[in-house]
């Protein structure tokens, strides 16, 4: 099993739609790449991400980006959806250098490639989002209108 870290957006449809991924082995919703926690209980700098677990015999990075992509505006800066700020940016991360490398290729063979504002950076922290984020859509499906993703999306791979 290997480990990625995408960011779409808010968290909870990012979620929802990879866990219908075939290949993901689980899910947990959470914050990357941030700088520290306000006194507030708030996260600067982070972005709002899912970490993938997944088996690497069924899913490449390639096909990680390919659903990633199906989910977000990849052209868009700090917004997804009606979701605006920085910790909706959007991004792929992790520690392992060739999952950082794949990514970048999938996004340098596309044609559309220097418009596209995905960030693809080695995962610095990451911080497990609060008991109430994890599996949102699921616990409470009445919430979907306050996600970016289409509810057919989230059903597609089902």
């Amino acid at each position: 099993m290997e480990t990625v870290y995408v960011a779409g957006g808010c968290l909870w449809g990012v979620q929802a739609f990879f866990k219908t991924i075939p290949g993901i082995i689980s899910t947990e919703a959470g914050r990357a790449n941030g700088k520290t926690q306000t006194l507030d209980g708030n996260y600067d700098g982070y972005a709002e991400c899912v970490k993938l677990t997944y088996d690497p015999e069924v899913l490449s990075i390639y096909k990680i980006m390919e659903y990633l992509f199906e989910v977000i505006d990849p052209y868009s800066v700090n917004k997804q959806g009606h979701d605006v700020g920085e910790k909706y940016r959007t991004g792929f991360y992790s520690k392992d250098d060739q999952h950082l490398q794949e990514a970048k290729d999938f996004i340098n063979q596309r044609e559309d490639c220097f418009k596209i504002k995905v960030e693809v950076l080695p995962l610095s922290n990451y911080v497990k989002s609060a008991l109430e984020h994890q599996d949102r859509l699921e616990h409470y499906p009445e919430d979907h209108h306050m996600c970016h993703i289409p509810l057919h999306l989230l059903n597609k791979y089902k």
